[in-house]
C-alpha cells in the first residue's frame, strides 16, 4: 500500500528537531533543496492504493540510501545511526526526534529489488539536478568530460578449483537434506581434510601432491552429483540448475571460457587490468563519466560480459547526457579506448593521439584527463564501490549508481559548507570595516 504522509503535528513528549539542529548544517540545507516530490511520482506505481498495510515513506527510503552511500554505511549501521542523529532524521522528512530505528535493514534490500536499477538512476539524476539548481554544475562543466573504466569487485572469496568444488559439494548435500534425500555418503570429513592438505602442499610448493588432493575433492563432488541425480524429482528445476552448475564446474579447465568463480554469484567475471599489486579482480567492469572542470560524476554504468573499454563509450556518454540534460562536446579517455566504436556528435580525444599543434586550453583539458582516477578512488573507498555486497547482476548496477549518488552528495555537502564559511567571513569583514569607520569618524 502507498505510504502515508508523516504527521506534521508535534507528538507529546517528543523533541522538536527544528529546535535542536543548526539550520546552516549541510544536510538541513540540502533537505530543502532536493525535490522529493520527484521520487514520490516516480515510485508510486510500485505501491498499491488498496491492498496491504501502509508502507514506509518513499522519502525515508530514498534518504537512507543517500546517507548510506554518502557516509559509507551498511544497511544495518545506517538505520542504527539514523536513530541517533537528528540531522539524518530531518533530512529524511521527520520533524520530531525518533528514538527507534525507522525500518528493518532487510526492508532496504527489498525496496531496491522492487524499484530496480533503472529507477535507482533517479537518485543520481536528482543529485545532479540539485547541483545544477545551486549553480554548481553548468553547461560549460558538462561540455568537457573524462571517461574511464574500473572494476567493481564482488564480495566473494578468492576462487580456486579445490575451494569451489568443496563448497559445491556442501551446497548439494545441504539441499538434499532439505528435500529429505538420503545420500549414500556426504564425504564431509574426507573432503575437508583433502582441502586442508591441498593448501598445505601448495604452500610447501609440492605441486603433485596438491594436485592429487584436488582430484580427490573433485571425485567426491562427482559421486555426490551422481547420487543426487539418481534420487531427485525430475520436476525439481532449482536443483537441476545447481546440478548443471556443478557439472560445469567439474568440466572447466585452466583455459576454459565462461568459467565459474563463485557458487552463489555465478555471473562474476575475472578481469585483468594490468595492475602490479593485483593481477586479477573478480566482479564486473564499470564505466565512469566525470566532469573535467569540477569532478562531478555525471554518469556511471556497470557492464557485464567483459567488454572492451572502447565498446562501453557509447552507453556511458548517452547516460551522462541523459542525467545532465546537457550536450557533451568533448570526451577525454586513456589509451584503453583506442579503436572505439562511438559515432555520436561528441568528439573523443584518446591519450597519445592527435599530437599536432594544440591550443593552450586543449592541452590543459588533456592533462585533466587523469583527474578521473582520484574520482574513482573516492567512489570506491568513501562510497562503497570497492566491494559490492548486493546480490546478482542488478545488484552490480544498483551499487555503482548509488556510489555515484553518494559521491555527488558529499560534494554538495562540501559546497554548502564552503558557502556558509564564505558568507560568515564576509560578514565578519564587513562588521570590522563598520567598526573602523565609526572609530575614524569619532
Amino acid at each position: 500500500m502507498i505510504s502515508k504522509k508523516h504527521p506534521q503535528t508535534q507528538p507529546l513528549f517528543q523533541a522538536d528537531i527544528n529546535k535542536c539542529v543548526d539550520p546552516n548544517h549541510p544536510l538541513i540545507v540540502l533537505s530543502k533543496e532536493i525535490d522529493w516530490s520527484v521520487f514520490e511520482e516516480a515510485f508510486k506505481e510500485f505501491y498499491s492504493d488498496e491492498m496491504g498495510r501502509p508502507a514506509k515513506m518513499i522519502r525515508l527510503l530514498v534518504g537512507l540510501h543517500y546517507l548510506k552511500h554518502a557516509f559509507s554505511e551498511s544497511d544495518e549501521s545506517v538505520v542504527e545511526r539514523w536513530a541517533e542523529n537528528p540531522y539524518w532524521q530531518y533530512f529524511c522528512g521527520f520533524e520530531s526526534f525518533q528514538t527507534t530505528i525507522p525500518v528493518v535493514a532487510s526492508n532496504l534490500s527489498q525496496w531496491r529489488k522492487r524499484v530496480g536499477p533503472e529507477r535507482i538512476e533517479l537518485l543520481l539524476k536528482e543529485a545532479i539536478e540539485t547541483a545544477k539548481r545551486k549553480g554548481l554544475i553548468k553547461p560549460a562543466d558538462a561540455s568537457r568530460v573524462n571517461v574511464d573504466t574500473t572494476v567493481q569487485e564482488k564480495n566473494i572469496t578468492y576462487p580456486t578449483d579445490a575451494k569451489l568444488c568443496h563448497k559445491m559439494r556442501e551446497f548439494l548435500v545441504r539441499e538434499a537434506k532439505k528435500r529429505r534425500i538420503e545420500l549414500r555418503q556426504t564425504y564431509a570429513r574426507v573432503s575437508k581434510r583433502a582441502l586442508v592438505m591441498q593448501g598445505r602442499y601448495r604452500h610447501a610448493k609440492q605441486g603433485k601432491k596438491a594436485a592429487r588432493e584436488v582430484r580427490k575433492i573433485k571425485r567426491y563432488l562427482t559421486r555426490v552429483v551422481r547420487d543426487v541425480i539418481r534420487k531427485i524429482d525430475p520436476r525439481d528445476e532449482p536443483m537441476k540448475e545447481r546440478l548443471f552448475l556443478a557439472s560445469h564446474l567439474l568440466c572447466q579447465r585452466k583455459d576454459s571460457k565462461d568459467k565459474i568463480y563463485s557458487i552463489h554469484e555465478p555471473h562474476v567475471e575475472c578481469i585483468s587490468k594490468g595492475k602490479v599489486h593485483k593481477k586479477y579482480e573478480f566482479g564486473c567492469k564499470v564505466g565512469i563519466v566525470s566532469s573535467s572542470r569540477r569532478n562531478w560524476i555525471l554518469g556511471i554504468r556497470a557492464f557485464h560480459g567483459r567488454p572492451y573499454d572502447g565498446h562501453t563509450l557509447t552507453e556511458s556518454l548517452s547516460q551522462a547526457e541523459r542525467m545532465t540534460g546537457f550536450e557533451i562536446k568533448n570526451a577525454y579517455a586513456d589509451k584503453g579506448y583506442r579503436g572505439h566504436d562511438y559515432t555520436g556528435p561528441t568528439q573523443v580525444h584518446v591519450a597519445g593521439t592527435d599530437r599536432g599543434r594544440l591550443t593552450r586550453t586543449e592541452r590543459r583539458a588533456r592533462r585533466r584527463r587523469s583527474a578521473v582516477e582520484p574520482v574513482i578512488s573516492h567512489a570506491k573507498h568513501d562510497n562503497r564501490m570497492i566491494r559490492n555486497f548486493l546480490r546478482g547482476v542488478d545488484g552490480d548496477k544498483t551499487n555503482a549508481i548509488l556510489a555515484a549518488a553518494g559521491f555527488n552528495m558529499r560534494k554538495l555537502m562540501g559546497a554548502v559548507r564552503r558557502l556558509f564559511l564564505c558568507l560568515l567571513f564576509f560578514f565578519i569583514v564587513s562588521m570590522n570595516r563598520g567598526e573602523n569607520r565609526s572609530e575614524a569618524a569619532a
